[in-house]
Order: C-alpha cells, then structure tokens, then sequence
C-alpha cells in the first residue's frame, strides 16, 4: 500500500492542506467549485462525499489527489471504483447537530470493517472529539493497529469562541489543536489536524505534531470561486510559517 505522492511529499515536510466540500454535500456544481478553488489554491489534496457520480465529476475538473469520506463501508467501494485515491472514516462534525454520536467501539468496528473490504487502499480515520483526550489517544494507537495509515482531529463543533478576532479562532480551534499534540506524539502514522480551523490556527497545528490540516466551512461556505481561491492561498501561505517560530 503506498500514499498518493504528491500526498506524501506534503505530508513529509509537514504541509499538507485538504480541502473539504462535506461528507453530506452532494451538490455537484458546489463540490466541483470548491475542488477547482482547491487546485487553484494550491491544496494537497481534496475530500468530498463518497459518492461515485461526484468522484466522476470532480476527476474531470482537478488532477489532485481525491478523498472520500463517509460512515458506511460499503460506500467506499464504489468510490473508489469511480477513481479515489483514498478514503476517510469521519468528518463526523455534520452528524453531532443530528445527536449522532460516534464512540471508540463503533469506529474501531468501521475501521476494521473497511480494511476487509480495502486492503490496500490508503485509509484516514477520524478520532471523534466527544472523547476525552486520553480516550482519544487510546482509540488512535487502535486504529493505526487495525490499518489506519493516517489519523484526523476534529473540535471545531464542540468549541464556543467567547471572543471575537485572532482570540475567537484560537479559541475555536483549541479542541483539535490540543488532539493533535496529544495524538500525535502517541502514532508513528501522520496526523491531519482538522476542524474549526483558520490561517491564524494552521501554523499552530504543525507546531502542535499535525503532519497537515483540513479545513472546510471556512472556505466551502463562500459562495464565490474567487474568494474560495483566496481563502485556499491564505491557508497555504500559512503552511509556509516555520512551526519553529510558533511555541504552544
């Protein structure tokens, strides 16, 4: 099994961004924009729903790298058959407003199902925030165990900025940047510091162990191509920080 190598190079310096449209977006015209403000930005890589009429699409558009994600195993199957280059179990944050929760047993369980059905596929697993940290440690050391070649963080939906500014975001992305020290100084595997994160929080997350970060809402929730090219450019010039300049 071998990564995408334009992914493992980024991941290998510690700059990897990927770009996500929403594991609940099916919307053919917003993912395919959100993918080609990717590419023209400058992103890794991108992840989108697992869904094999958009994986089409969107080949069509970008020579990037192709993430899907989704909850269900089976659905990774025809995903990759559409041409993924690889697959995440996660992006949980659009089902916690649903009450929908994700506990260490249920994703270990998806993630050993998945390996059954993928073996050789390159495969990222999301730890979920509802866990306290040392419970998130422990269910990262499973999942790599169980064939997880890459883990994510999550927070963003469980944090409550009380300030606005530079403050606010810190404080948003507290949760995932505080997962990803702890994560990543327990796996060999890399760790993808994702959710509620914002150029200000990008150069914390590498400083914090994250090999790259991803980031949605703050660019798919634009409605225009020019400024979701923007935002993209300010998270990749972000990555450029020396994380030696950045102490947490």
């Amino acid at each position: 099994m071998t990564i995408h190598p334009q992914l493992q190079q980024a991941l290998s310096v510690r700059k990897a961004l990927k770009v996500i449209s929403g594991l609940n977006n099916f919307d053919t015209a917003k993912v395919t924009a959100v993918a080609k403000a990717a590419q023209a930005g400058g992103a890794t890589f991108v992840d989108i729903a697992a869904d094999p009429n958009l994986v089409r699409q969107v080949r069509q558009v970008i020579d990037l790298p192709i993430c899907v994600s989704a909850v269900d195993p089976e659905l990774f199957v025809i995903a990759v058959e559409a041409g993924a280059d690889l697959i995440e179990i996660g992006n949980f944050d659009s089902f916690y407003a649903q009450g929908r929760r994700f506990e260490a047993e249920e994703v270990l369980a998806l993630t050993q199902q998945t390996r059954q059905l993928l073996p050789n596929i390159t495969l990222s697993v999301t730890v979920p925030h509802i866990l306290p940290l040392d419970e998130q440690v422990q269910l990262a050391e499973a999942l790599v165990i169980a064939g997880a070649n890459m883990i994510q963080t999550e927070g963003g939906t469980s944090s409550n900025p009380t300030h606005a500014g530079v403050l606010g975001l810190i404080e948003k992305a507290a949760p995932t940047l505080a997962a990803a020290h702890s994560i990543s100084g327990a796996v060999s595997v890399p760790v993808l510091c994702a959710s509620g994160l914002s150029s200000v929080t990008v150069p914390m997350a590498i400083a914090a162990g994250a090999a790259g970060v991803g980031v949605g809402s703050a660019i798919n929730q634009l409605n225009d191509e020019v400024a979701m090219v923007a935002a993209v450019r300010s998270l990749v010039e972000a990555l450029e920080v020396n994380p030696s300049h950045v102490r947490l």
